[in-house]
């Protein structure tokens, strides 16, 4: 069974010497979260995963969870866990202190949600919304909603959910059917059907509140008409305590490629009692509070799963005994050298190890930004945090589970036909990480969102926004020679990555569909330059603690190593994707609907 050991001094450098976050958390006058606080955190963090949720994730797999009219069991042991996680106060550490919450700012907790979805996608998935579900809440409910789901949410007693898709529309929300009818006392009577519902029922808490998009009878058609209500399993009665259970059931759980211990349901929602949250009509706006917060979550994903499959390779790489080297053997007295010293085999960990420590750096800097947004009394400096943030989630959420996929993927070859035998765990790796590209808004919807609302919408500025940091960052060190070798090709990349934007723009204006044909390349392309600023970055710390003398040399090293891995070996894959965009729209269209015949 693999094992999962949590890369606390990555996490560390990231947090500490990346990011800075006890100066950042002092600009916030949160004085009161340190870096031995968060070390702390790690610390705990990284054992509840490493002992109690690893075990679980290949026994979770194998025994999946249990349908059964209506009610659905999850694996052995999960429900034994999450009482753990809620005893140990891991749901509340955001939580707003008014209702039971611990009111810390989001990178204090993003590396625990890295850890435990590293060491168990499947479990993470059941607790993973329920801070979605809270935030919002706290953004558009009520008072009266706040005090009534909040304190148990944020406990973790109560779990959340988001129902957005239907069987007939997938992503389309526009065309959704779930009705709600308005009733005398202020309550909604909701009816329809929800698909593809990530823990949308299961026995590890004892209420589950659904946060759901539905038509009021008189909504416009579209996506102008859609507004959001909460619905919970069971009503809650004026004094806090569970009432009757609500008209809300699931139908059935999906048998699935991977994550098969996370349950995915069709809930039925039958006269199911409903409470309005926002605006009527104006849902899905409030829906994207929740969307972008589990878009960042399967940004996470990205890393949990490329994190795997670069230390689960590793561990084999070092052991395994196949071939000499070309050079010549390496392990004279052995019957074979071990793989890792085949240069293949290193390209593989090396592509693994860069794009989870990549990946790394940008979701915990994502979620820096989601400090200043929550944190920050500077309305302006909160305006251009959610600015950057609303242009950087689709580029994590769509390139880092993309490159995730990949690192999963290279976890099984490294293992050559082991890899492909269930109890080395790299196949469930590949199984788990197939679903992130597609949920939570498919590569291709992501890429759309980046290039046409949050580049091509705002004429290039939420770009800028992001470009000029790239731009003073290789200014800053136009003139330190030990890390020209990343900056020259970055500034150039940065400046290149505008044309392209500018082309596409001219593109656009004589036919958008250009926009489609261009987008998930450039996406990809977008995403490549963005871990290259980070990689660029880190090796620029990296190299400071090295000047400055350090007794983790070999540390530091490390790092600029896989950074120039990653700008000689990773990074010319923009060509390929910059190539594809100046292939155009014309050669996609050219074959006729009837002429895809087969």
């Amino acid at each position: 069974m693999p094992e999962y050991t949590a890369p606390l001094r990555d996490m560390r450098f990231v947090l500490h010497e990346l990011l800075n976050v006890d100066e950042h958390y002092q600009k916030l006058n949160l004085e009161e979260v340190n870096a031995e606080l968060i070390d702390a955190f790690l610390e705990e963090g990284a054992r509840f995963a490493s002992n109690e949720l690893a075990p679980l994730n290949r026994s979770g797999d194998e025994e999946g969870c249990q349908f059964n009219e209506g009610e659905v069991t999850t694996p052995k042991g999960f429900k034994e866990a999450y009482q753990k996680y809620v005893e140990g106060g891991w749901p509340s550490l955001g939580g707003d202190v008014n209702y039971g919450g611990q009111g810390l700012p989001s990178t204090a907790g993003i590396a625990i949600s890295e850890m435990i979805g590293t060491a168990n996608w499947s479990w993470s998935m059941y607790p993973g919304l329920s801070n979605g579900a809270v935030a919002t809440i706290e953004s558009h409910g009520t008072d009266e909603q706040k005090a009534t789901f909040l304190p148990k949410l944020i406990s973790g007693e109560w779990t959340g959910t988001m129902c957005l898709t239907e069987p007939h529309c997938g992503s389309d929300l526009g065309i959704l059917k779930s009705r709600a009818i308005p009733q005398a006392d202020g309550s909604y009577k909701i009816s329809g059907t929800k698909i593809f519902i990530s823990a949308g029922e299961h026995d590890m808490a004892e209420n589950i509140i659904h946060i759901v998009l539905a038509r009021l009878p008189d909504a416009p058609a579209g996506t102008r008409g859609i507004s959001l209500f909460i619905v919970p399993k069971f009503k809650v009665n004026a004094d806090g305590t569970l009432g009757e259970r609500n008209g809300v059931a699931c139908g059935s759980i999906e048998e699935k490629m991977g994550i098969k211990a996370s349950a995915t349901c069709v809930m039925n929602f039958d006269d199911a009692e409903g409470y309005l949250i926002g605006p009527e009509n104006r849902g899905l706006n409030c829906m994207f509070t929740f969307m972008n917060f589990a878009r960042l979550g399967t940004a996470i994903q990205g890393v949990a799963h490329a994190q795997k499959g670069f230390e689960g390779g590793l561990r084999y790489a070092r052991e395994r005994l196949a071939m000499r080297a070309l050079s010549g053997p390496k392990n004279p007295e052995g019957p074979a050298d071990p793989i890792i010293v085949h240069p293949d085999v290193r390209r593989m960990l090396l592509t693994a190890k860069a794009f989870a420590e990549g990946g790394r750096a940008l979701v915990y800097y994502i979620s820096q930004l989601g400090d200043v947004v929550q944190k920050s009394t500077d309305e302006e400096e909160r305006k251009q945090a959610d600015e950057l943030m609303a242009f950087l989630t689709p580029i994590a959420k769509a390139f880092l589970t993309e490159a995730g996929l990949e690192a999963a993927n290279h976890g099984v070859q490294i293992y050559g036909g082991h890899g492909f035998i269930r109890e080395w765990g790299m196949e469930q790796n590949v199984r788990d990480a197939r679903i992130s590209t597609l949920y939570e808004g498919t590569t291709g919807i992501q890429a759309l969102d980046l290039l046409g609302r949050k580049v091509l919408q705002t004429q290039g500025a939420s770009l800028r926004n992001w470009t000029k940091i790239i731009h003073k960052f290789c200014q800053a060190n136009a003139e330190n020679d030990a890390v020209k070798e990343f900056v020259e090709p970055l500034a150039a990349y940065n400046k290149e990555w505008g044309e392209i934007t500018t082309a596409i723009g001219m593109q656009a204006m004589q036919n958008v569909e250009n926009v489609g044909a261009a987008s998930v390349d450039y996406l990809m392309y977008s995403g490549y330059v963005t871990l290259a600023y980070f990689w660029a970055a880190m090796a620029a710390t990296a190299q400071a603690q090295l000047d400055a003398g350090t007794s983790e040399e070999a540390f530091y090293k490390a790092k600029i190593a896989t950074a120039r891995f990653y700008f000689k070996r990773i990074l010319p894959r923009t060509a390929g994707h910059k190539g594809g965009i100046e292939g155009g729209l014309d050669c996609l269209m050219e074959l006729d609907e009837e002429h895809f015949a087969f």
